[in-house]
């Protein structure tokens, strides 16, 4: 079971099935806590993700658009996100994460594994694993704030938490808004976003080792967005938007300690999701998804000799429902599916001095398709002062999408329900340093796509389906990254990244360059306050990428510009409860595209105000 809320940024929550050591662990991991992101004071949580390695941000438009990630050239639908503890992929679209909708207000923890993780996770984690937390408990305390500025952006947040010696609860709310731009040409109407999010948590020790707790949260928002015009089939200045909402809630209950020789869980939780595709304000089609899963793990600590091993075994049940509606086609579009897999995980963790191992297998049975067994091998020898050798093995899948399997547009798309998961296999190895305020790394990787799911489209049918990819994507890369954090005022940090990602290109030719996955990126990240001040720097940069043009046909292959996003923020305390701040983002008014045909914002300015009241 994944551990619900962990404050201490030493401590990794996604690279075991049991909390580790950061400097303990092989596993390739970035964290970004509470204090960044609050003297950052980015609204929405994919900006932060841009100061990862290897992690590409696509969004199709001004803030608030379809936002794709992409860790070490996964596809979008290859990266598995959590928050609280509740697995939030969106199971009505095709398993993405919504990350437009992850409103950074109630958000004090970003955790990203990078690699397979599936033999831990399970599906969706090929190209890794994202764990966010909502808003801390460590203590009691009130806070408020509010934010106003360039392109009609509003935004107000409130979050308050209780602590007591055997029991702590948290809550958060935030609202956004924003005029937004014309995303077409400039010179149409203007494509907007609204955000409203909100998480609670509490946990309530009923002994020193039996611990309840409930969490639960809803992230909903309407975006603005130009599509198609359906009589050229060409891009066009459009009144399109979507609505989406998704609630979800966890129970839990934990045996024992971090020391007890035995320890267990249970959980359960339910995850409901429900997205609208409008046409000047006419519904075009919905989709609806539900999730059920319900799971426990048992922990077993033990020495033989000189090695301290930890077991755990855990397994969960799985239920998934997807309905989908349509207008335009008259309902032959409509879709009532479920599906339905369980899953064993089995994992060794064994510490020796400097040498610290793992190793983890599960299998997934499903009822809709083929069943999936993935491993995963790690050992990071300690070499002395401060350096560390790391290096891991792990394979990940991906089950089939609804869509995938099932979808059904008349005249232009039918789906493949003999479809099976995709798969990955990969290595890496890595050199680490961490020693008093330095800590740098320098990780080399390689990973291949097995039975990647495309779509083929038949020139006498003029129909399209899905099918599993014979051939495989390759994607090999390094990773270069720097930390130094001399003092409370001034964190730095600093990364590069090269990413070479292929898929096979048409038969007898070479392989080609996949979209969207700059080859070079990197981003650079100052934190610090003293006194009355708090200050945060960041910039980012995503060299060149390959898109395609589908306003022409057949759909020709573009090339998108490398740019810089620079962001700053400074706050001034005018007395122990009030803050007051500026904020710029993009402040070079780099002119970028992250897809072809969608505009981006230029330069902001904004100004805001903070309370907090501590008891």
């Amino acid at each position: 079971m994944l551990e619900a809320f962990i404050a201490d940024n030493d401590i990794v929550i996604t690279a075991s099935r049991a909390p580790s050591e950061q400097d303990e662990s092989a596993a390739t991991v970035s964290v970004i806590d509470e204090a960044r992101i609050k003297r950052l004071g980015e609204p929405l949580l994919p900006a932060f993700l841009r100061l990862v390695p290897s992690t590409s941000v696509s969004t199709s438009g001004p803030a608030g658009s379809l936002t794709q990630v992409r860790i070490r050239g996964a596809e979008a639908n290859h990266t598995l996100l959590f928050i609280d503890g509740i697995r939030v992929n969106d199971p009505a679209s095709g398993n993405q994460p919504r990350f437009e909708l992850l409103n950074a207000d109630i958000a004090s923890r970003i955790e990203v594994v990078r690699g397979p993780q599936s033999a831990l996770w399970g599906s969706e984690a090929i190209g890794g694993v994202i764990a966010v937390n909502g808003v801390n408990a460590d203590q009691s305390e009130f806070a408020a704030a509010a934010e106003a500025g360039s392109f009609g952006f509003r935004r107000a947040a409130a979050s308050a938490s209780l602590r007591s010696s055997n029991a702590n609860a948290a809550a958060a709310i935030g609202w956004q808004k924003a005029r937004g731009i014309d995303s077409f040409d400039g010179s149409g109407d203007r494509d907007g976003y609204r955000n409203l999010s909100g998480r609670t948590r509490a946990s309530w020790a009923l002994a020193p080792t039996v611990e309840l707790g409930a969490a639960a949260l809803l992230l909903s928002g309407r975006s603005e967005f130009d599509g198609f015009n359906p009589a050229t089939f060409r891009r066009d200045d459009t009144l399109d938007s979507s609505r989406n909402r998704l609630a979800a809630g966890r129970v839990w209950s934990r045996l024992g300690t971090d020391s007890s020789p035995w320890a267990g869980q249970l959980f359960a939780s339910l995850l409901a999701s429900s997205n609208r595709n409008l046409l000047a304000d006419e519904e075009i089609n919905r989709t609806r998804g539900r999730r059920w899963t319900l799971g426990g793990q048992v922990e077993r600590r033990l020495s033989t000799g000189s090695v301290a091993h930890r077991f755990i075994a855990a397994a969960e049940h799985e239920a998934e429902q997807f309905r989908a509606r349509d207008v335009i086609y008259g309902g032959f579009s409509d879709q009532r599916r479920d599906r339905s897999h369980q899953a064993l995980t089995f994992e060794w963790r064994g510490d020796s001095g400097p040498l610290h191992g793992g190793l983890a297998v599960r299998h997934d049975s499903f009822n809709r398709f083929k069943d999936a067994t993935n491993l995963r091998a790690s050992l990071l020898a300690e070499l002395g002062g401060g350096f560390a050798l790391a290096g891991s093995y792990g394979e990940g899948i991906a089950q089939p999408t609804f869509f995938d399997l099932y979808g059904f547009f008349p005249g232009s798309f039918v789906g493949n329900p003999s479809l099976k998961p995709e798969s990955s296999r990969g290595v890496e190895l890595a050199l680490r340093y961490s020693r008093g305020p330095i800590r740098g790394g320098l990780s080399w990787y390689r990973q291949h796509l097995r039975d990647e799911i495309v779509d083929l489209f038949d020139g006498s049918t003029f129909l399209s389906t899905t099918d599993n990819r014979d051939e495989k994507s390759r994607r090999s890369g390094i990773e270069a990254e720097l930390g130094w954090a001399p003092s409370e005022a001034l964190r730095l940090t600093a990364h590069y990244a090269y990413l070479d990602a292929t898929e096979p290109g048409l038969i007898g030719s070479s392989p080609i360059r996949e979209l969207r996955r700059p080859r070079h990126s990197g981003s650079l990240a100052a934190d610090g306050s003293r006194g009355r001040l708090s200050y945060g720097l960041s910039l980012s940069y995503s060299g060149a990428r390959r898109d395609m043009d589908f306003d022409s046909w057949p759909a020709l292959p573009v090339r998108l510009n490398s740019y810089w996003l620079a962001g700053s923020r400074i706050g001034f305390k005018v007395s122990e409860s009030a803050e007051l701040s500026l904020r710029a983002a993009n402040m070079f008014a780099d002119r970028y595209q992250d897809v072809l045909g969608y505009r981006t914002e230029g330069r902001s300015i904004h100004a805001g105000i903070r309370l907090a009241s501590r008891r």
